[in-house]
């Protein structure tokens, strides 16, 4: 039992760090030039935030100059970002 318990404890601590390592940061800079109804538009579109979310991120981008607005995979993350540009708005994954 004690081995399956080993085994079970070292897969789940592989997927966490996997998960870790995959994990990008799609970040909304502020660029002083859309408004807000705009961002909170394209978030809505873009990324599937609720209209509350998506506020509440554009008023920390305003306030901070900055905000993380999504979390995942470079496949999930990456096509956000690019129609994030394509609407004008500055982003970038870190």
């Amino acid at each position: 039992m004690l081995g399956i318990n080993k085994t079970h404890t070292d897969k789940e601590e592989s997927d966490a760090i996997s998960d870790l390592l995959n994990r990008n940061t799609l970040m909304l800079i502020n660029d002083d030039f859309h408004t807000f109804d705009f961002v909170v538009d394209a978030l809505v579109d873009v990324c599937s935030h609720n209209p509350d979310q998506a506020e509440q991120c554009a008023y920390i981008t305003h306030y901070k100059g900055k905000c993380d607005v999504k979390k995942g995979d470079m496949s999930t993350i990456k096509p956000m970002r690019d129609r994030l540009a394509e609407k004008g708005l500055k982003v970038n994954i870190v």
